[in-house]
Order: structure tokens, then C-alpha cells, then sequence
């Protein structure tokens, strides 16, 4: 059995396994190996006697301060075999966190939960980090051992349990994962070798584009293709690309897009690759043949802005500029609102414009809500918070009616009344208390007095983040998802509502009544309180000249729903 580390420039490295040290042998390119038996393991660089787990560990039952385990992905028995996949085009998403999906926080708790997801028509489950970060519980954005699946939550096994269960109910699985910075507790790798450099906002950034960043290169590929080969896993969305600083003449992630796309072919099934940016650049959704990344999709946060101040009336920090009249008709209408125009959040312009004829809409994720746009709020509250039922349902209908692929937070579809909130549980008491400061500071800026935010170790900000599914007894939450399980049928029924071509979309926007014309299909939605209007929060479908505003109709030329 082979023990292999990449340490380049080092004198001497071992490897202890299973309490007992051995000398490992340098070999070409920086590696290091050691033909040893054993599994639990961890190694010592340069007469170091601090003990460091493997940067490319593929467990870590003791934390990620623990030793690392050896791992076979080819003992899992897998029973997916039929499965062929699940394409990106015309799907519903749904994000989860499967610390609180459920009280227990567990992949085979979740699988429990998986037949909901069905009934409500999901395609592809959207799952945030599980790499393994320090700790038991956090939002997973601080992982450290991108490979080693977070043990609290049932470790490698666990996930390949919740990846085999959804794909036996039909549902694809989407992996967050993160490539723009380390956690701050754990990051070992510059003790090997030039894995890093400098920061940004979040940590440590990887170096992938100086001296030594081809195996640093390597070390994220690696990685983005295991989650997609050993754990069957059908995308991956990736977080902040905004923030891997990548001058080289071939970017990371249209490096990862080629060889994401070679193993599609070899795996006979569709692999997709998600981008988060703040960028507004259409070159990332771009096929590669025309100067672009290619990869399928980014999240579109400009839809969301837009939405979020129509239903909502907010206006501070970055949603001011989305206040401006007909700023949910250009956002809907052009995906991006910022497109090489100014950004009063920004002090600059922004963006750059799509190709509506040939970029098509399902290459955009929208959404009315996100574990960051929730997250990230002082209290971690959801929108229903702030709007009725019939505005919610009106922000629904839109999304699920707009040429974009949408996704769905989890609890959006009835309308939970739990918060999502920030929380983390770093053992290192400075840390801790450094977050938590932290974290105050950024909400003061934003306006947030310091008794409104949660302190994010205390355990009762991941109990309140948990979602109560016994909310979906209750007739006002079994309402909503009834509303959300008909728009996405709604969808599925009518090719027309899943239209992707940019340049046959049209919007109205006259005040607070909002029509979306797609194809014969013309979605109404009436958020004014005037003597014109039918009632506030309306939603209104029509086909042709057949309006119907209160019932469900269903027949061979015309259909409506109404929310509440």
C-alpha cells in the first residue's frame, strides 16, 4: 500500500500510520512515498513533530485536526446503475443544508425527506459543502479537507447513501463546493508546499498561477472530479469564482469545464458545472467554442435584487439601484440588471450585457431566496417574514414562469417560519470570539444595531435554523406548498413556461402589475392595491383572451391559478 504526499522543496518527510513512523522517499515532482500497510494515518514535514492530516485525505473520522483514514470508494455498493442522469435544461433545483434539512442534521435523515422533494416535482437537489471543516456544525464554506466528507453528518458512506437514494426517486445531486479560499481553522496545506497566495475576504486563497500552481491546479481538479466519478454526484456548484485570482491564458475553470465535460463522455451521463459570480459576465456560460468558459449555468443574483425589492419594497445597500422604475422588467428581460451600466453599491459601472440570441435563459439560476441572501440578513429571516402569503405566491409564479432555471430554498415551498442564520462552532475560543465580532461588525455596516444578530456558536442559533416539518400540517404552510407543487406542474405541462430563448421573452411592467408573455401563455401578476386591480398579491395565468382569476381551470385551451 502507497502512501503519497506532494511536499516540493522539503528534506524530509515521513509518514506515521497507525502509530508507528516511517521514512518516505522523494520522487518526481515533489512527491513523496512509503510503501507501507495501515489506515490511519498522518504526516510530519522537515522535523516537525506537529502531526498533519493529507491534503488530499478521503476521510477524517476525528476532525480535521485528527489523522486522515484510508478510504476504498470501490467498496460502496452502489444500486444506481440505470441511472443516466439529469440535465440541467428545463429542471427545478432545490438547496438544502443537511445539518438543519432535519433535527437529526444527517444524510440518512434526509433521505427520509427525499420523497417530499418528489411530490413537489424537484429535479436536482442542490446540496451546501459537506467537505469536512472544523467543528460539527456550520454552513461548510469553511472546509479545509475538500475530500473528506463532514463526519457529524454520516462521512463518505452517508453521502453516497443520500446520492444513491435520490437518484433511485429520480432526483440529480448538485454539490457546493469551494475552490476560492480555505477555512481558518485546519488549513495545513502551506505546510507541504505553495498552495497558497495571499487572502481574500474569507481565508487563505489557493495559488493557481505562480511558481508550483500546475499541482495546486491539479489538487482542485482532482477534486472537483472525484465528487463527480467516486460519489456519483451530477454537478457541482461552484462558490465565488469572482474570487480565484486566475491570470493564466487557459482560466481554472474552463480547464475544469474540459475535463468535466471528458468524463460526461465517459460516464454516458450530463455533468454540469454551476458558477457563483459577482462578475455579470457572460463569458462563464459562454460555450468554449465561442471564447467562453462553457460552463452550464451561474446563479443570477440581479434576478433576485429585482424580485426581492418589487415583492418587498426593501431598498438599502445593494438593492437601491433595483429600485429604479422598470427594474424587474430589464432584469427579467435581460438576466442581468448590472450590464456594463452604473452601481451605486459599487461607485462604478458594472456588468456586461448578454447575448440574448444565442445565450439561452436556462444558463441563469434564479430564485427568490438562497442560503446567502437569507443567511446573510442580521436575524436570518425569510421572506415571509416581510411579505403576505399572495405576494410570496406572486413572486413564486414569476420565477417558475420566467425563461431561467429555478431553484427553490429549502422551507421556501411552505413558507417556513424558521430563520436560516449564520452559526459555526469553532472549538478555539479566539476564533470563536473573533467570528462572532466579526460578524457583528459586517451587519453594523449594513445598518443592523448589535442586539439583532445571533450569536453564531451559541447552539440555539442552529436549533432556530432548523427547519419544523411539522409546519406542513398547518393549512396556511400546506397552502403555500399546494401553490409552489401547482406552478412547477404548471411548468412541466406547458413547454411554453420553460421557453429559454432570451430573444422571444417579453415583460410588462406597469407599476405594480407585472406580465410575463410566454408564447400563447401570459402570466399576470397584480401586486397594486388600486380600483383597477382585482386584489393585491393576485396571480393571474391566461391563455389568449381567457382570463380567470379565481378558481383553478384546467381544460383544453385555458387554465388559471390563484394564490390565496
Amino acid at each position: 500500500m502507497t502512501f503519497s504526499v506532494w511536499a516540493p522543496g522539503k528534506s524530509q518527510v515521513q509518514v506515521n500510520v497507525d502509530g508507528v513512523a516511517h521514512a518516505m522517499t522523494a520522487g518526481d515532482g515533489g512527491w513523496w512515498h512509503a510503501d507501507v500497510s495501515g489506515d490511519s494515518y498522518f504526516f510530519l514535514v522537515d522535523g516537525d513533530e506537529t502531526p498533519l492530516p493529507d491534503p488530499r485525505s478521503s476521510r477524517q473520522p476525528d476532525g480535521v485536526f485528527g489523522p486522515s483514514r484510508r478510504y476504498d470508494h470501490s467498496e460502496f455498493g452502489w444500486t444506481d446503475q440505470a441511472w443516466s442522469g439529469r440535465a440541467l435544461p428545463g429542471s427545478v433545483l432545490y438547496e438544502l443544508h443537511i445539518g438543519t434539512f432535519t433535527p437529526e442534521g444527517t444524510f440518512d435523515s434526509a433521505i427520509a425527506r427525499l420523497d417530499h422533494l418528489v411530490d413537489l416535482g424537484i429535479d436536482l437537489v442542490e446540496v451546501l459543502p459537506v467537505n469536512s471543516f472544523d467543528g460539527t456544525t456550520g454552513w461548510g464554506y469553511d472546509g479545509v479537507l475538500w475530500g473528506a466528507v463532514h463526519e457529524p453528518y454520516g462521512g463518505p458512506d452517508g453521502f453516497k447513501r443520500f446520492v444513491d437514494a435520490a437518484h433511485a426517486r429520480g432526483l440529480g445531486v448538485v454539490l457546493d463546493v469551494v475552490y476560492n479560499h480555505m477555512g481558518p481553522s485546519g488549513a495545513f496545506l502551506d505546510r507541504f508546499g505553495p498552495y497558497f497566495a495571499g487572502r481574500n475576504l474569507w481565508g487563505p486563497a489557493l495559488n493557481v498561477t505562480g511558481p508550483g500552481s500546475d499541482e495546486v491546479r491539479r489538487y482542485v481538479l482532482d477534486n472537483a472530479l472525484s465528487w463527480l466519478q467516486d460519489f456519483h454526484v451530477d454537478a457541482l456548484r461552484l462558490d465565488a469564482i469572482h474570487a480565484i485570482l486566475d491570470t493564466r491564458a487557459t482560466h481554472l475553470l474552463e480547464e475544469m469545464a474540459v475535463e468535466v465535460d471528458a468524463l460526461a463522455a465517459g460516464l454516458r451521463r450530463p455533468l454540469s458545472l454551476i458558477a457563483e459570480s459577482d462578475l455579470n459576465d457572460p463569458r462563464h456560460v459562454t460555450p468554449r467554442s465561442s471564447g467562453g468558459y462553457g460552463l452550464a449555468a451561474q446563479w443570477c443574483d440581479d434576478l433576485h435584487h429585482a424580485l426581492h425589492v418589487f415583492l418587498t419594497g426593501e431598498q438599502q445597500g445593494y438593492y437601491k439601484d433595483f429600485a429604479a422604475d422598470q427594474a424587474l422588467k430589464t432584469a427579467l428581460e435581460n438576466a442581468f440588471f448590472h450590464a456594463g451600466t452604473w452601481s451605486s453599491f459599487r461607485d462604478r459601472t458594472h456588468g456586461r450585457p448578454i447575448d440574448k440570441t444565442h445565450t439561452p435563459g436556462h444558463r441563469f439560476v434564479c430564485f427568490l431566496q438562497n442560503h446567502d441572501q437569507i443567511g446573510n440578513r442580521a436575524q436570518g429571516d425569510r421572506m415571509p417574514a416581510t411579505v403576505s402569503p399572495g405576494v410570496l405566491a406572486c413572486g413564486a409564479a414569476i420565477m417558475f414562469c420566467s425563461p431561467y432555471t429555478p431553484m427553490v430554498f429549502m422551507g421556501e415551498e411552505w413558507a417556513a417560519s424558521t430563520p436560516w442564520q449564520f452559526f459555526a462552532s469553532f472549538p478555539d475560543p479566539g476564533l470563536a470570539e473573533a467570528v462572532r465580532t466579526g460578524r457583528r461588525k459586517e451587519f453594523a455596516e449594513h445598518g443592523w444595531g448589535e442586539s439583532e444578530v445571533p450569536d453564531p456558536m451559541d447552539p440555539a442559533t442552529v436549533r432556530n435554523s432548523t427547519l419544523d416539518w411539522s409546519e406542513l400540517d398547518s393549512p396556511g404552510h400546506a397552502g403555500m406548498f399546494q401553490t409552489y407543487r401547482s406552478l412547477i406542474a404548471l411548468r412541466r405541462k406547458h413547454p411554453e413556461l420553460a421557453d429559454p430563448r432570451l430573444d422571444r421573452f417579453k415583460v410588462d411592467q406597469d407599476d405594480r402589475v407585472v406580465t410575463l408573455h410566454r408564447g400563447r401563455i401570459q402570466l399576470v401578476c397584480n401586486l397594486s392595491a388600486s380600483a383597477v386591480a382585482r386584489e393585491a398579491g393576485e396571480v393571474l395565468l391566461a391563455v389568449g383572451d381567457v382570463r380567470i382569476g379565481e378558481d383553478l381551470i384546467v381544460g383544453p385551451e385555458s387554465f388559471a391559478i390563484v394564490a390565496y
